[in-house]
């Protein structure tokens, strides 16, 4: 019986397929498809890690979000200067505020 998944994988899993023995159907992606793929990767293991909340899935999620930052050409310093100055100007998220409502800014 033949499983569909049309979804990213990491690079060594048609390796592992073939090694148990298993055949497998895969392509190598386009810059413009890998990016909406990355994209799609990304929810898919956001997901898993609020569902599980473990270090092997946060190690999943970090690994998507390096791949996209290699692809998209940003440096972790270049995020690392952004969360800088938006903790300087709004914060970062240690004091544990929930807002629950606040008045529309008038224009």
């Amino acid at each position: 019986m033949i499983r569909k998944y049309e979804k990213l994988v990491r690079d060594k899993i048609p390796d592992v397929i073939k090694q148990d023995g298993r055949s497998y159907q895969c392509e190598v992606l386009d810059d413009k498809r890998y990016r909406e793929e990355l994209d799609k990767k990304l929810l898919e293991e956001a997901t898993e890690f609020v569902q599980d909340h473990s270090v092997e899935e946060m190690a999943d999620l970090w690994e998507v979000i390096e791949a996209i930052m290699k692809n998209r050409k940003i440096s972790k310093e270049q995020v690392e200067e952004v969360k800088r100055k938006k903790q300087e100007k709004r914060g970062a998220f240690d004091k544990k505020l929930f807002l629950i409502e606040a008045e529309e800014k008038k224009d």
